[in-house]
């Protein structure tokens, strides 16, 4: 019998559905509740006529969710008590001297909001080798009691120096206080070196992990006995009973769905991704395979987790422009979120967005609902537009083209971070939209990247809900090494993996997966560097060290006649995909083809479903579906594929690629 598996990835405008039954796939969208987001869910699996099958226990949800990002965006994490070792209380504070903008006289530094009266100093000492030289004794522990109880914190964030070696204080503590308090030990959130990161990681881990505990409780005792698991940042899963634990590997849990369905059931090694919703865009480049990054960075923090490469900026259908101090008009970061949303949404707002403009422009078809029963209402984004065309001194149409073209430039220099700042280009790459408002500016930023091909795939408006159905299971577990290419010993290399395997397998096993695939990478780095490149490594250390090489040269453009260091290894264990046989398409249940005669500057509009497989149509056109809107520009060919993706080629490479034109 086939599992009843059902998708959910909440945003902070609307909460996107994908259940998977024998293969038929019917989905949904609704309105996010951000005050509550569990109860837009719960009014998603009533739509659904899902609310039988959970009490039934039948069915298995994977959720994406937005809870810790936005509880560390906005400081609402739970008041969390920051333990570490004597002298070291203002490292949080201090952080690193990376400087964001070279040349700025009045620079500013992104810190935690840590109240110092909650920094508590122990005096506890381990040498870089891990040796104990400070022993902990009883009266720092009594002390330290004492103190907690004066104040009582709601979750412990303990930090010791070089504890990744040798975590024994760490445990002891945890130990200790584990019953009163949610405790968080740098050993086991990122041991690694680097104390700084290690602490904006376990201390974020601890002040999300009490608020992570209660909103999964809410969800898993309303679907009990059905299962709920929870999509990581790295594009695993793990059960929801330990997320909580884990709370600082959900930052990214709503946009790693969509990667994962990229990576899954798109048939190409070579995109770029750009995931537009309601609040954010997400970008990311998928290369042979999803590229594992601990580079992410939140609200300006250094976020050292294993996690897919994704860049979040502040530009989506939700975006609010206004006119800046200088007069200028500017688009995001702002956004007006599901309530009370863009003007158009007739729900309150009265300030012009990307979607207001986009209706203004005629590329979003105001005669069928959005989620929700939602219907667009021309008039208000055309009030809401003309506001700022007069301060500007512009048409509204002129207006609502600037903010679109702003919007789209916003989008554009993210693409180009991820793509040519890191040494492919654009060009060799299809460009790839899912999220309800990514196909109204596809055409647009491709032609801005120099790129002729783009990607719109089947249900793109629920793609990241879709991906959470093929996720995997599985644990990304790093070690601290640091050591010298040349003292690497391959046989206890062996044993260090195999002691990681051997972790992420118990915790896997608990979870019922038994079947796993284990990648093992190398952290790798010239000696006096700070950056690492991820290395993949085959049981061949010198095959390892000689793509750093490679690697380097192509990030870079040089190599250094210098040793290698050996950082960290990392190991990404995973269980076998749910999703065994391609997903039918979810019909889409829009209209006949029809023109809007109520917009001057209509043009033709088409239904998803009724377009015609391996016919070519020419833009300007708007293709319309359940969840989502692609606007094809004048230059621009569009082709319905069999697997029910719409492929858009600029007219001069389509007929290359049709045999019609000769040359490269």
């Amino acid at each position: 019998m086939s599992e009843h598996l059902l998708g959910i990835d909440t945003g902070g405008t609307f909460t996107d559905f994908a259940y998977l039954y024998n293969n038929q796939l019917i989905t949904h969208k609704r309105l996010s509740t951000p005050e509550a987001p569990e109860q837009a869910i719960f009014e998603g699996l009533a739509a659904l006529g899902l609310d039988a099958l959970c009490a039934a226990g039948q069915l298995t949800i994977i959720h994406g969710t937005t809870v810790a990002t936005n509880a560390a965006l906005e400081g609402r994490g739970a008041k969390t008590a920051y333990v570490c070792n004597q002298g070291l209380g203002d490292v949080l504070s201090i952080g690193r001297q990376n400087r964001a903008d070279l040349y700025s006289l009045t620079p500013t530094k992104r810190t935690l909001a840590i109240d110092q009266s909650a920094i508590y100093e122990l005096p506890v000492r381990r040498n870089a080798k891990g040796d104990l030289i400070t022993v902990l004794d009883q009266e720092a522990i009594v002390a330290l009691e004492t103190a907690l109880a004066n104040d009582p914190p709601d979750a412990l964030a303990i930090n010791l120096l070089f504890s990744f070696i040798d975590d024994t204080e760490e445990q002891d503590l945890k130990a200790r206080f584990g019953r009163q308090y949610f405790v968080s030990l740098s050993s086991q959130v990122l041991p690694e070196m680097g104390e700084y990161e290690r602490g904006v990681a376990t201390y974020l881990n601890a002040s999300l992990g009490p608020i992570i505990a209660r909103y999964l409780d809410q969800l898993q005792s309303k679907i009990a006995p059905s299962r709920l698991t929870v999509m990581q940042s790295s594009g695993l899963t793990l059960a929801a009973e330990h997320a909580a634990e884990q709370a600082v590997r959900l930052l990214l849990s709503g946009p790693a769905g969509g990667l994962i369905a990229a990576r899954s059931l798109l048939a190409s090694e070579r995109l770029m991704t750009f995931d537009m919703g309601g609040t954010s865009t997400d970008v990311s480049l998928i290369h042979r395979d999803l590229a594992i990054s601990k580079n992410m960075h939140l609200n300006g923090l250094p976020i050292a987790i294993p996690a897919i490469d994704i860049q979040t900026i502040g530009a989506g259908g939700g975006s609010i422009a206004e006119i800046d101090a200088g007069g200028l008009l500017k688009v995001g970061p702002r956004s007006a979120g599901a309530r009370p949303g863009p003007a158009c949404y007739n729900l309150g707002g009265t300030t012009a967005t990307v979607t207001d403009a986009n209706v203004v422009l005629g590329r979003l078809p105001v005669d069928q609902p959005l989620a929700d029963n939602l219907w667009l209402d021309p008039e208000k984004a055309h009030r809401a537009v003309e506001k700022l065309a007069a301060s500007l001194n512009l048409s509204p149409i002129e207006t609502a083209q600037g903010i679109v073209t702003l919007a789209n430039e916003t989008m554009a220099e993210a693409l180009r971070f991820i793509s040519i700042q890191k040494g492919f280009d654009p060009s060799a790459f299809t460009l790839c939209c899912f999220g309800g408002a990514g196909g109204l500016h596809l055409c647009e930023l491709a032609e801005r990247l120099g790129m002729h091909q783009t990607l719109v795939p089947a249900d793109a408006g629920i793609f990241s809900a879709l991906g959470m159905l093929a996720a995997t299971p599985g644990r990304e577990l790093t070690r601290a090494i640091n050591l010298r290419a040349k003292d690497c010993d391959p046989q206890d290399i062996r044993d260090r993996l195999d002691d990681l395997v051997q972790v992420a397998r118990t915790a896997l096993a608990a979870e019922g997966v038994d079947n796993t695939t284990v990648h093992p990478v190398f952290e790798l780095r010239y000696q006096g560097q700070t950056q690492t490149l991820s290395v993949p490594y085959l049981d061949d250390l010198q095959a390892a060290f000689a793509e750093f090489e490679t690697q380097h040269q192509n990030r870079y453009g040089h190599q250094l006649d210098t040793g290698l260091e050996l950082v960290a290894l990392r190991v990404r264990v995973a269980g076998i995909a749910r999703l065994k046989t391609p997903i039918t398409p979810a019909s889409n249940a829009a209209g006949p083809a029809q023109a809007l005669p109520t917009n001057p500057n209509a043009v033709p509009q088409q239904a998803w479903q009724n377009l015609i497989l391996g016919e070519a149509y020419a833009g300007p056109m708007i293709v319309t579906a359940d969840h989502t809107c692609v606007w094809v520009k004048p230059g621009w060919t569009l082709e319905k594929l069999t697997t029910g993706h719409l492929q858009l080629s600029r007219a001069e490479g389509f007929l290359r690629a049709k045999g019609f034109l000769n040359g490269g």
